[in-house]
């Protein structure tokens, strides 16, 4: 998927950074060594000078 250069917001930030998770498959390394699924969390972080987003 084609992500945006510059991002309007903070919300849509974070929408990016949750969709790099899972294209990314960052999890792969963690369900790799038996940890499941349902344990593992999964969180984006969007900074925009002192204000954050975190979902």
């Amino acid at each position: 998927m084609r992500h945006p250069k510059k991002e309007k917001n903070l919300e849509e930030t974070l929408k990016v950074a949750l969709l790099q998770i899972e294209e990314n498959k960052y999890d792969g390394i963690l369900t790799a060594k038996g940890i499941p699924t349902e344990r593992i969390r999964k969180y984006g972080f969007a900074f925009e000078g002192k204000n954050v987003l975190i979902g």
